[in-house]
Formats: structure tokens, sequence, C-alpha cells
């Protein structure tokens, strides 16, 4: 599948900063399953700086703005294509051990629920077991848009019973670590209409590792593994550590925040 993408994120302040410096995660990975074709990433006013692949095999770009600004805007605009490797993170380069993804964070915590959780099920391997967690993700908490917030975390989206795909990949992550899985999070794309048109497709979902087969990626908001409708840009152990955009403005002012992501399919 051929994707374009148009990714936007403004950053308004009440008061003009005195400078911005960001750290970019947003260069699709390099597997198998995805292929750049074109990809611009350009920050208004901004200088971009040190670039290079992390351990986690993504690619970290580094931008500084000089104020003073009151609005800064980081564009993304590119063409990817992709193809269905069954959520396999083939080919994918990378350092880190597997082993460091069992470290819980405070988003991704058991508590007695998600453990009770984790322990309802079982699989004849560990494949089998990932898959089954997921299902049991996906039952647990429904998926309704603005229930919950960037803060909650996965033991708190349980108790609700509702969340958006950031508490599905969470609530995963925590079970598979509970079950003695490595898990961590992961950030990028869905095209999820057949229209043609463009619409919001920022999404998540997770990535467990199940032995020799390695790095295998489950959306357990859609009840799917990812395939040639996912663009996955990188991971890390939580939300917060796989963002996009991790930055800090220097000056005291009210930042706010707005956000557009659209992925379209390109006729081949």
């Amino acid at each position: 599948m051929k994707l374009k993408i148009l990714h936007e994120t403004s950053y308004s302040y009440d008061t003009p900063v005195e400078a911005l410096v960001q750290s970019l995660r947003l260069t699709p990975s390099a597997f198998e399953g995805q292929r750049v074709g074109e990809w611009v990433i350009s920050v208004s006013g901004g200088q971009r700086g040190a670039a290079f692949r992390d351990g986690a095999g993504d690619w970290i770009e580094a931008w500084t703005v000089r104020g003073p600004v009151d609005v800064v805007t980081v564009s993304i605009a590119g063409v990817i294509e992709t193809r269905d490797t069954a959520g396999v993170l083939r080919g994918h380069r990378e350092s880190v051990n597997p082993l460091v993804y069992l470290r819980d964070t405070p988003a991704t915590a058991s508590d007695e629920a998600l453990q009770t959780l984790a322990d309802s099920v079982e699989g004849e391997d560990a494949l089998d077991l990932a898959h089954r967690l997921a299902a049991a993700v996906n039952e647990a908490i429904e998926f309704v848009e603005g229930a919950t917030e960037a803060s909650t975390s996965a033991a708190e989206a349980l108790e609700l019973g509702q969340g958006v795909c950031q508490d599905h990949a969470h609530a995963l992550i925590a079970c598979a670590r509970a079950r003695g899985l490595p898990a961590r999070y992961v950030s990028g794309y869905l095209h999820s209409t057949e229209d043609g048109k463009p619409h919001d497709a920022a999404h998540a979902w997770a990535e467990i590792h199940v032995g020799s087969l390695g790095w295998v990626g489950f959306d357990a908001a859609n009840a799917c593994c990812p395939d040639e409708r996912y663009v996955r840009l990188g991971s890390g152990l939580d939300a917060q550590d796989a963002a996009p955009v991790r930055g800090m403005a220097f000056g005291i002012s009210v930042e706010s925040l707005d956000v557009r992501v659209h992925v379209e399919e390109v006729q081949q």
C-alpha cells in the first residue's frame, strides 16, 4: 500500500518564549514492512542539529528555534510504501536487549486487577499467549474517544473499563510484562478508512517479544496485528518515552497544542 502522510503539530504561547529545543522521532522505521519514498520534516524558524539512530533503531533529529517566538509548527509531509508482515518486525536493526522492556513505568505499572487479567489466559507458547493477552485487553477496555487523558495509567484505564489506543497499548504492555514477556509502546499512523479521503490517523499499539520470532505488533484497540495500513515511527517503554515530539521551551508562558494528522492512500 502506498500512503501519503501529512502531520502538523503547532505550539502556541500566550507570551513569546526565548527559545525552543526539540527531539523529533518522526521518521518511519526501517524494516521489511516499510519503504520510505519521500519524507520531509520542517520546523518553522528552526535549525536542524544532530541526527542519529538510537539503540532501539529509531531515527532522532534535534531542532532548535531561537526566539522570541509565539508559534512554532512542526510539519511532516511524506510518502511511504507498506506491506503486511503479520505484525512481525522483521529486518529492523536495533541493539537494545529485549529484557530492558520488562521494566515498568508509572503508566504501565501492574496492579492486582492487571495481574488478574494477565493470569486469566493461557497460551500454548509465547506467541499464542501474546495474542490471547491482546484479546483480553480488547474485551476489558472499551474504545471510547475522550474517555481518558494523556496521563491516564493502564491500571486507571482498566478500572474505568474505557480508553483509547494509548490505554489499550499501556494495558497490554503491563499484562505482557506481568507474564514475563518484554513489551513496548509503538507510535505511528493508521490508514483506517476505505473511501480514500484524508483523515485523522495518529495511532499507537504495542510490540511483544516472543522468543525466536522477535518483536511482534499487537493493536489491542482494533483486535489485530499491524498490517499494510500501519506506519511505524518509533518505540519506547510507554507513550511518553515513545513520543514523536519531545522538547522544552525557555520562558514563562502558557503553551497550547494543536495536532493534525492525515493519511490517504495513493494510487499505485
